[in-house]
């Protein structure tokens, strides 16, 4: 009885969240930042959509009051890092990321400890704390170039990912000591399904994110980051393309290449079964009902202590200044 009456007293949402939204951004002087893997109706309200380089520089530069940061945790605490009298909301705090958890704040402390003479490169895809023991932070979009300005004899612990650390150890010619991180989306492709995929559509081109498995990268025609993937098929209208990272970036591939058909690649969970299991459910916690009431209501919002933000803002601005 008692969730009835807390069901039928909530306020109803309005019939067209789409204005709503627009007529409180207005309000608020708000930017809406959304990721490529959001929802397709949250990246047609975004003011503007990215990965998480662009997302980062978009974040540093706004003259917005309020960022409603439509994508993961950390993407909104790099957000309030760069802008700390800025208010930032995400419309789910519980909008996480696999690699994060994968790489706690205590553990690596401990095995950074270990190796006094490494420098720490992560990976953006980490929390603020994580980034506060680092000396540069990376994205797949600049990691290649920015490790390629140090020192060649310069020791490098690289995390969360030991898969995208594999792949730029490769293209790099380093042995960056790896963390033992990976993300549930990007790891449990099914090689036997994209090979199946391969078999059935012989002229399509493979592209795959570099946080892949690197038996999976091997099928690959083109490994770039989610811009990088993007732009390779923009650049190829009408062409046919099997696409290994998170689905959502499926809905501005079709928008910015036209005639285009794009094969999503299956999970390995139930068989292969599973074409929903590509999908990173952290990212699709946020929802446009979410982004209304956490605008409607400017909650909630990411906090971070000043002491967090003073230690994670040094390898942010040193990884913006050097992938200029």
């Amino acid at each position: 009885m008692e969730l009835e009456t807390q069901a039928r007293s909530a306020p109803a949402l309005p019939s067209d969240l789409e204005s709503e939204i627009l007529r409180l951004k207005a309000q608020m002087n708000a930017v809406i930042l959304a990721h490529y893997y959001q929802d397709d109706d949250i990246q047609d309200i975004a003011d503007f959509i990215g990965d998480s380089l662009e997302l980062a520089r978009k974040a540093a530069e706004t003259k917005a009051d309020v960022i409603v940061f439509c994508g993961v945790k950390f993407m909104a605490e790099g957000a309030k890092i760069l802008n700390p009298d800025k208010t930032v909301l995400l419309p789910d705090l519980k909008a996480g990321c696999s690699l994060e958890t994968s790489c706690p704040p205590g553990p690596f402390k401990v095995f950074k400890e270990k190796h006094p003479d490494h420098m720490v490169v992560t990976y953006i895809n980490c929390s603020a704390d994580i980034k506060a023991l680092s000396d540069i932070i990376v994205t797949s979009s600049n990691a290649e170039k920015i490790i390629k300005q140090l020192p060649q004899d310069q020791k490098i612990i690289f995390a969360p990912d030991k898969f995208l650390g594999s792949y730029l150890n490769k293209k790099t010619g380093r042995n960056m000591l790896l963390w033992d991180g990976s993300c549930m989306v990007h790891e449990r492709f099914s090689e036997i399904e994209l090979i199946k995929l391969k078999t059935h559509h012989p002229k399509a081109h493979v592209i795959a994110h570099p946080e892949c498995p690197e038996a999976l990268l091997n099928h690959a025609h083109h490994i770039g980051s989610t811009s990088s993937l993007l732009n390779f098929t923009t650049e190829r209208p009408g062409g046919e393309f099997i696409v290994m990272t998170e689905a959502g970036i499926i809905h501005q591939m079709e928008k910015r290449s036209p005639g285009s058909i794009f094969h999503p690649v299956p999970s390995a969970l139930d068989g292969g079964a599973c074409v929903a299991c590509n999908t990173c459910p952290y990212m699709k916690l946020n929802t446009m009902e979410k982004l209304y009431l956490c605008m409607r209501d400017r909650t909630p919002t990411l906090e971070l202590t000043p002491e967090q933000i003073a230690a994670a803002k040094r390898p942010l601005l040193r990884m913006l200044e050097m992938s200029k």
